[in-house]
């Protein structure tokens, strides 16, 4: 029920701050033309991203300092069928969308997106293109937080960030990873555990008299 009513507010307030762009554009620029402007409820080809993937991309071209990958990712985000998956049947196309040309453009474009598969903003399946055919696009804001788990990120720029997803109410997803990651790591210790003591219960098989076993 909570849940319900979180939504419904956050839903009035994009309403409201949509309003109120409206209302402000009217107020600066009255009388545009609406040929001149994009609204994704009357315009043809739009896709939803992250509204902290500027600062994401930021963070990733950081990582990958004289060989940025961030514009790469924004490629292939603007290419999403409004879902966190891409199909790339041709290469070449979405090298020269993310600024790569000439007989390298697509060697120097797989790179970039393999960084991006090191980075964890991008898992891959390879198919008849090659190794980035299949492209699952990773929360740009959970991707994030991975990076600062590992403590690669600046902290004014993390500061930043964290500030951003504060203010559009997305702090919600950092918990939750958080929360996974925690649950992850335990498991992980618990089977750990368990395969250890399997093991020595294996190599005490045979070895100890029965008799010992019985009287502890």
């Amino acid at each position: 029920m909570m849940e319900m009513a979180n939504g419904r507010q956050a839903s009035v307030k994009r309403l409201k701050m949509a309003e109120r762009a409206q209302q402000q554009l009217e107020l600066h620029f009255p009388g545009t033309p609406a040929t001149f402007l994009w609204h994704r409820k009357t315009n043809d080809g739009f896709t939803t991203i992250a509204r902290t993937l500027p600062i994401a991309m930021q963070i990733i071209d950081s990582q990958t300092k004289g060989s940025p990958a961030g514009h790469t990712l924004f490629g292939l985000w603007a290419r999403a069928p409004d879902f966190p998956f891409v199909t790339i049947e041709n290469p070449a196309t979405f090298a020269a969308e993310a600024g790569f040309t000439g007989e390298r453009a697509v060697d120097t474009w797989r790179k970039r997106m393999k960084a991006l598969r090191d980075l964890w903003f991008i898992a891959c399946k390879n198919g008849p293109s090659g190794d980035f055919h299949y492209v699952m696009l990773i929360n740009p804001n959970v991707a994030v937080e991975y990076l600062q788990r590992q403590g690669k990120i600046q902290p004014g720029l993390y500061a930043r960030f964290i500030d951003r997803v504060m203010e559009i109410g997305a702090y919600g997803e950092i918990e939750g990873f958080r929360e996974y990651m925690q649950a992850l790591e335990e498991y992980n210790k618990a089977q750990a555990e368990a395969a250890k003591a399997g093991s020595a219960a294996r190599e005490n098989d045979g070895i100890v008299p029965a008799d010992a076993e019985a009287t502890g």
